[in-house]
């Protein structure tokens, strides 16, 4: 399968472009969000260049992945920009080019600055690939 436009360019239904926060991103993308209200998901079409010399899903890509919808989650409860602190990914399972992917994420505690957060990252099959769990530091804009 190629990165060539064609039909996995398009998400499913209830999603829309993740916008672009930079190079990382736009590399490393595209990703969705969902567009409900309240629906934190994430999600991502498998591509030939996230995945590893076997046609698997990058360990290191599901990482990024996790930590980027991890980050939303932290913004969408909080409505503060933020630093990863910590990131812990258990991998459950491969992911498959051409594979849809999503990422289930859920705060779980708000203290002061701190937010923990945690996420399955569920396959088109509805098995799940890994589980990241984050500790992210909120930040102050300068004004």
């Amino acid at each position: 399968m190629s990165d060539a436009a064609g039909p996995l360019t398009q998400p499913p239904p209830g999603f829309a472009p993740t916008p672009s926060r930079g190079k990382f991103t736009l590399h490393n993308g595209p990703t969705y969000r969902a567009t409900a209200s309240g629906d934190l998901r994430t999600g991502m079409w498998v591509l030939d260049r996230h995945c590893n010399g076997m046609g698997f899903l990058h360990g290191g890509m599901i990482c990024a992945f996790s930590d980027s919808a991890l980050a939303w989650a932290v913004w969408s409860e909080t409505g503060k920009m933020s630093l990863t602190l910590k990131l812990t990914t258990e991998f459950m399972d491969i992911v498959r080019e051409g594979s849809w992917l999503e990422a289930h994420p859920h705060v779980t505690l708000v203290d002061g600055d701190l937010v923990h957060v945690t996420a399955n990252l569920v396959k088109d099959d509805g098995g799940i690939a890994a589980r990241a769990d984050a500790i992210f530091r909120t930040l102050r804009r300068k004004a």
